[in-house]
């Protein structure tokens, strides 16, 4: 049952990242406004003086948002090879089903990078985007699935 739980838990790691970076792709010039909206750092009443620095440049915004959006989908299909590939050993001994957990564990930690990393460290802390409405949202969220990624990369990385 232990080995199913991990399988299953890499399968949905792997659909919530895909699932994201395709939402992002569908919805390309809402989440170019967004992050060139959260990298403008305008609206910031609270924190009105910062070390950091703004980007506007439409073409920055752009590689930012494709960044993003191939670290989501290299993390759901590392995730998702990992799931397959435990899925194959599920019947194996305990050290070929731990080491099947590699891929796994790879796309659940580049999903923690990705909404901790960038979301939390580049998004919250250098563009301080909890100082308005749509980002402190976005912040908040991303928090919860780094959360969520962290949690799956523990009882995955459990030794059977």
């Amino acid at each position: 049952m232990n080995r199913a739980i991990k399988i299953l838990l890499a399968l949905f790691a792997s659909l919530f990242c895909l699932f994201y970076a395709i939402q992002n792709i569908a919805n390309l010039s809402a989440a170019q406004w967004f992050v060139g909206t959260m990298t403008a750092m305008e609206g910031h009443q609270a924190y009105p003086n910062t070390f950091g620095f703004a980007v506007t440049s439409p073409l920055l915004v752009q590689i930012m948002l494709w960044i993003i959006i191939l670290l989501e989908l290299a993390a759901g299909l590392l995730a998702g090879k990992g799931a397959i590939d435990m899925f194959v050993r599920r019947n194996a001994d305990s050290a070929t089903f731990n080491q099947a957990k590699t891929l796994a564990l790879a796309g659940t930690s580049l999903a923690v990078v990705i909404w901790f990393g960038i979301f939390g460290a580049f998004g919250g802390a250098f563009f301080q985007m909890w100082q308005v409405e749509a980002g402190v949202n976005a912040l908040r969220d991303a928090s919860f699935f780094a959360l969520q990624h962290g949690v799956v990369w523990l009882i995955i990385r459990a030794d059977d």
